[in-house]
C-alpha cells in the first residue's frame, strides 16, 4: 500500500531528510586517503545521533552499522571495517539516513578519494546526473517508468549499465516502503505518481555490465566483472508543483 503523506507529515519527514543529508555531507568532508571505514562509520553515527535522531540502516534486517560504505567495485552495502582503509584513487559510496520523530530520511553519495582516474570521474558525474534526470521526470501525473526510463536512458546513452536487482523505495514511516522504483523500465507505465508520495530515488550505475553478486558477509554486493560502480541516492516529495528534493544538508 502506497501512503500519500500530509503536509503536516512531510514537514516531520523533512527534518528527518536535512539530518541525514547532513550526516552524509559530514562524512564526505571526512575522506581522505587513509582514514578507515571504520571511522567514517562512527563520525555518520555520531553526527546523527547529535542531532537527536538514529541510524536507521543499524540494526535494519541485522545491518551491524550506521552506513553502508562501498569501495570501487562494490555496488552497494559494503560493511565498514578497522581494516578497510581508503586510497588515493578510490572512489567511495556512502548510503546512510536517519530516523527522527518515527520518519525516515535516506541518502548516498559516491566520493573521490584524493585523484582519481578520468574514466572513475566520469562514472560518478553520469551516475549522478542520472539521478537528477529521474528526478525531473517525477512529477505528479507521470508514472514510476517516467522516472526508471529517464535514468536508464541517460546511463546507457553514455555507455554505462544500471543496476537490475536493487531498486529505489518508497520512504516514510518505514526505511522501504511501496512502491519499489526501479532505474530501469518503459516510460508510461507503472504507478501514477501522486502529490504526497514519497520516494528514495537511487540510480547504482556500473563501468561495466549490470549483473552483480553479493558476497559471502551476506551484504556486501560487487559487480561481476570487477568493474567500478558508483551510487547516489536523494528522498524526494512528490507536490503539485513538481519534485520536492527533501535530503538536502544545511
Amino acid at each position: 500500500m502506497i501512503v500519500l503523506k500530509t503536509s503536516r507529515e512531510l514537514s516531520l519527514m523533512k527534518e528527518a531528510c536535512v539530518i541525514s543529508a547532513g550526516a552524509l555531507k559530514t562524512v564526505g568532508l571526512a575522506i581522505e586517503p587513509g582514514i578507515t571505514t571504520a571511522e567514517l562509520d562512527r563520525i555518520a553515527e555520531e553526527y546523527i545521533r547529535s542531532k537527536g535522531a538514529v541510524p536507521n540502516f543499524k540494526g535494519y534486517q541485522g545491518y551491524p552499522a550506521t552506513a553502508c560504505i562501498s569501495i570501487n567495485n562494490e555496488v552497494i552495502h559494503g560493511i565498514p571495517s578497522k581494516k578497510r582503509v581508503l586510497r588515493e584513487g578510490d572512489i567511495v559510496s556512502i548510503d546512510l539516513g536517519a530516523e527522527y520523530m518515527g520518519y525516515h530520511g535516506d541518502n548516498a553519495a559516491t566520493f573521490a578519494v584524493g585523484d582519481v582516474s578520468p574514466e572513475a570521474k566520469r562514472l560518478m558525474d553520469t551516475t549522478r546526473e542520472s539521478l537528477y534526470a529521474g528526478i525531473k521526470a517525477a512529477c505528479p501525473g507521470n508514472r514510476i517508468g517516467d522516472i526508471s526510463n529517464a535514468v536508464q536512458s541517460y546511463v546507457e546513452a553514455r555507455g554505462y549499465s544500471v543496476v537490475r536487482q536493487f531498486v529505489g523505495h518508497g520512504v516514510g514511516t518505514h526505511l522501504h516502503e511501496e512502491p519499489e522504483v526501479p532505474n530501469f523500465g518503459k516510460a508510461g507505465h507503472g504507478i501514477r505518481l501522486m502529490p504526497g508520495m514519497t520516494l528514495a530515488i537511487e540510480p547504482m550505475v556500473n563501468a561495466g555490465h549490470y549483473d552483480v553478486k553479493v558476497l559471502p558477509d551476506g551484504w556486501t554486493t560487487v559487480t561481476k566483472d570487477g568493474s567500478l560502480s558508483a551510487h547516489f541516492e536523494h528522498t524526494i516529495a512528490i507536490t503539485p508543483d513538481g519534485p520536492q528534493i527533501m535530503t538536502v544538508a544545511p
